[in-house]
């Protein structure tokens, strides 16, 4: 269906519209956007099953549900800037271009919207009120004119790749300049989008501005029929990550006060299902020979966070809670991070980084916050999602790919061992995020010409 349509529920979209494809034939592309409107419709009871699905593990999935259909929407100034970062790493990502409106247009609210309650709480730790915030209603017609009726931005800045039909055709009905910010779009996902081409195309071309991390992906964006004079290459907004020099003496202060300066830590952060047996395998290989050695285990989700303690446990690692405050002990082998909000410190507390979302096909995370807090750093091959930045990190030899707990044990092994080859990596990857910095200025040129037009 459309690209990314229904943050985490694009499969379900997707496997209705196979099944209605050959019941429906359909030439016009208002039709495609009624077909899909109607599938839709068709399957609210589905997302609604599904929501309560998710609460059973997250109770905040069960709150402002009203939100999603634009009903009790919080008071909304009207007139400024629409955001909308879909969870908490487009959040993170979006938040230095954020900060950058708001001191450039200091007289336009800003409204950011997400899809996630994850995302929701890391909106308001960034900016608390100092922006409007709700949910994302559901890509429906009447959602989408109900939510623009009440914020009517100048401007929609949608975050990577996260677009949705409805919204974007109720923004050109209104003129409302859409921007798709630090545009991502590999391969296989294009392929994917093709096959919907009489939806996609007319929804691409209506956006006034993609500004595409790579001229690769800027190429599949015109193939699929975004306009060409409305695709530029910023480059990746993740590049200009800036780290508070306060971050790294915290953490050092925290070791100290753990007595554990000169203890191994290693840190595996947003891990997905599937991967923390995988981590766990390869923290009892370093321990053979790193007795005293210290994994800070981060789930990406939250609804995770008991299940991984109690894996944790039942594998019979002494294990510790972030979100109990309590300190890990020479006995202690694992920290669970369950906490939200602090994986830039969690980062800086550890030697060596894995980034988790890759030893499965998730795609994998973002490998530049741990390179700038000059951390080495390993991954699993599953890097879809970011294939430009990982090329660049591992061709400057800032980047381990791994595909076993045992080769991720031995990476680990040897970087603790080899102080020479940790000092390379992390000037290696301060290096590749030094030569691509400006990508957020270029972006900002162009939402300044939206603005201003």
């Amino acid at each position: 269906m459309p690209v990314n349509g229904l943050h985490g529920g694009r499969a379900l979209f997707a496997s209705m519209a196979s099944s209605y494809r050959d019941c429906f034939r359909v030439n016009s592309a208002p039709m495609n956007r009624t077909l899909y409107t109607v599938l839709f419709h068709l399957g609210l009871p589905l997302v609604f099953l599904r929501l309560l699905w998710r609460a059973r593990r997250a109770p905040a999935y069960s709150k402002r549900i009203g939100e999603r259909f634009a009903i009790g929407l919080p008071p909304l100034k009207p007139g400024g800037i629409w955001v909308h970062a879909v969870s908490v790493g487009e959040s993170i990502a979006a938040a230095p271009m954020i900060r950058e409106l708001m001191a450039r247009y200091p007289k336009l609210p800003i409204t950011i919207t997400c899809m996630t309650p994850t995302g929701s709480e890391r909106i308001k730790a960034l900016f608390g009120d100092s922006v409007q915030h709700c949910y994302l209603p559901y890509d429906l017609p009447w959602t989408a004119a109900r939510f623009l009726d009440r914020v009517q931005p100048k401007l929609a800045v949608v975050m990577e790749t996260e677009l949705w039909p409805n919204h974007i055709h109720q923004c050109a009905q209104r003129g409302i300049p859409v921007a798709l910010a630090n545009a991502r779009l590999s391969e296989r996902s294009a392929r994917g989008y093709a096959r919907f081409a009489r939806l996609t195309a007319p929804m691409l071309a209506q956006l006034s501005l993609i500004a595409a991390q790579t001229e690769a992906e800027a190429e599949r964006f015109r193939r699929l029929g975004a306009r060409p004079e409305c695709v530029e290459v910023t480059g990746s907004i993740k590049f200009d990550l800036t780290i508070d020099p306060k971050l790294p003496e915290a953490a050092t202060t925290l070791r100290q006060q753990w007595g554990a300066v000169d203890r191994p830590i290693w840190i595996a952060a947003s891990t997905h299902a599937g991967e923390d047996e995988i981590l766990l395998d390869a923290h009892r290989q370093l321990l053979a020979s790193h007795p005293n050695a210290l994994l800070i285990l981060v789930p990406r989700h939250p609804e995770r966070f008991a299940t991984v303690h109690e894996l944790c446990l039942k594998q019979g690692f002494g294990t510790v809670r972030r979100s109990l405050n309590e300190s890990p002990e020479p006995s202690t082998e694992v920290l669970l991070g369950d906490t939200m909000g602090e994986l830039l410190f969690l980062y800086a507390l550890a030697d060596v980084a894995f980034v988790g979302g890759s030893l499965v096909p998730t795609g994998g995370h973002n490998l530049l916050e741990p390179a700038a807090l000059g951390k080495p750093v390993l991954t699993g091959p599953h890097l879809f999602n970011f294939l430009d930045i990982a090329a660049q990190l591992r061709d400057a030899g800032a980047l381990v790919e791994v595909n076993s707990a045992a080769e991720l044990a031995a990476s680990v092994d040897s970087l603790w061992r080899r102080s020479n080859n940790k000092e390379r990596m992390r000037e290696a990857g301060l290096g590749v995020l030094r030569n691509n910095q400006g990508a957020l200025n270029r972006l900002l040129a162009g939402l300044e010409r939206l603005i201003g037009s």
